[in-house]
């Protein structure tokens, strides 16, 4: 199975990010050619291109290597039959096909275009052109590269990894994604996990005061001049280290929900998804939250993870099921992280009630409510800050254990360990 792993290309010499910057405008002029070409025909009801007439019109013209050329034309090609698709299957939301000229495109080179040598990789610009040397120690795993720019430049790598053995388990989950509890998963053995998404939640609001502040500096300087711009590189330096933080502990949190399955042995897993929570206008403040919650992401990583442990993922809408109890049926939309039935006085977590709710949805199946669950965090993001003033001999030498938590029966009113009230989070 093959992943993909990210190279940041720092401390580049003026020359080498020159040309870096002049691959990907010669890239978007591929993009550009292609676009033209498929809006003309579009406009002329004539037939629409295909790869080899794409091929043929940009063989040669452009300073690329052929094989890079090839690459775009195959990305445009899958961008016309997705969109053409979304059209039929969701009208309403009025997908348009390629139609804005582009400046800057990533660059691509296939595996057998790459040359992988000691402490460097050469990548090729096409016969009697100098060739893009890159400091980098590529693994011998490594295959086809692609030029991205991310608020500054990045080799994404794609590399071989083994794959898990075949899990023989049958049984079947479904992951209620959140902003605040970034997944909550109940398998049809009525076991359950919720992986708190505060850490991402609190690392995006740290990003948004700091572009607050600083936006407020720049706009009193003149623009493009020397302190302008160095409030604009200051912008760009906290924002590529919070994207580094959120990406880690998103990949943290997702493979938690995967172990989780492997360990209960689960071989169907359904992801609801939560598209169209967005419409609704609840304020600025929960607006901004709601834009900048990338479920998409996580329905991404969680799709390749189980991939590659052998469980067969799909996907689905979730509408009503955070608004509907799981042991009458009565629909009440609740306030707060407990949800609280007026009909028949049941009690239990808001998360894990969606997630039940979805196996009936999903699989058809009524699951019955999970006496306890378990509630993790994602981990830290590094080991332990250079800038912490905790004394080293404050801190603990085991390791943070998981909080069991539980919810209240929907008979007795009581927890599973006898307490009158479910531990709140």
């Amino acid at each position: 199975m093959k992943t993909v792993r990210i190279y940041q290309l720092n401390h580049l010499a003026p020359m080498l990010f020159r040309r870096l910057k002049e691959a990907q405008m010669e890239a978007a002029q591929v993009w550009n050619c292609c676009m033209e070409m498929h809006k003309q025909a579009r406009l002329e009801h004539t037939p629409w291109p295909g790869r080899n007439e794409l091929q043929q019109v940009t063989k040669g013209r452009f300073a690329l290597h052929s094989q890079s050329v090839q690459m775009i034309v195959h990305a445009f090609l899958a961008n016309i039959a997705t969109t053409r698709e979304l059209r039929k299957t969701h009208p309403h939301m009025r997908m348009k096909y390629p139609w804005r000229t582009k400046r800057f495109y990533p660059v691509h080179w296939p595996a057998q275009a790459v040359s992988k040598e000691k402490g460097r990789v050469v990548l090729p610009m096409g016969k009697g052109r100098k060739s893009l040397v890159l400091p980098l120690d590529l693994p011998e795993n490594s295959g086809a590269c692609a030029l991205v720019w991310n608020r500054g430049f990045e080799l994404h790598v794609c590399v071989e990894i083994p794959q898990a053995e075949a899990s023989p388990g049958g049984a079947q989950a479904t992951v209620d994604l959140g902003e605040i509890h970034l997944a909550t998963i109940t398998t049809s053995t009525s076991n359950a996990l919720i992986v708190t998404g505060r850490g991402i939640r609190s690392i995006k609001h740290q990003r948004s005061k700091q572009l607050g502040q600083l936006a407020k500096k720049q706009s009193r300087c003149k623009k493009y001049s020397r302190r302008w711009k160095k409030l604009h590189c200051a912008k760009n330096k906290q924002c590529r280290r919070a994207e580094r933080r959120i990406r880690d502990l998103r990949h943290k949190s997702t493979r938690q929900v995967i172990d989780f399955c492997v360990k209960n042995k689960v071989g169907t897993l359904f992801i609801g998804n939560p598209h169209g929570v967005r419409n609704q206008d609840k304020g600025r403040h929960h607006n901004q939250r709601m834009w900048l919650w990338e479920y998409g992401k996580d329905i991404d990583y969680l799709s390749h993870k189980a991939k590659q442990a052998h469980i067969m993922s799909f996907t689905g809408s979730e509408r009503g099921t955070n608004s509907r109890c799981p042991v009458c049926g009565h629909k009440y939309k609740p306030k707060g992280r407990n949800w609280a039935c007026r009909a028949c006085g049941f009690r239990g977590h808001r998360d894990l009630v969606g997630s039940v709710n979805m196996h009936l949805d999903a699989f058809g199946t009524h699951l019955k409510f999970p006496r306890s669950f378990t509630y993790l965090r994602p981990g830290p993001v590094r080991s332990r800050s250079s800038r912490a003033d905790t004394p080293q001999c404050c801190l603990s030498e085991s390791a943070a254990q998981p909080r069991i938590m539980d919810t209240v029966s929907s008979e007795t009113g009581h927890t599973a360990d006898g307490a009158q009230k479910p531990v709140s989070l």
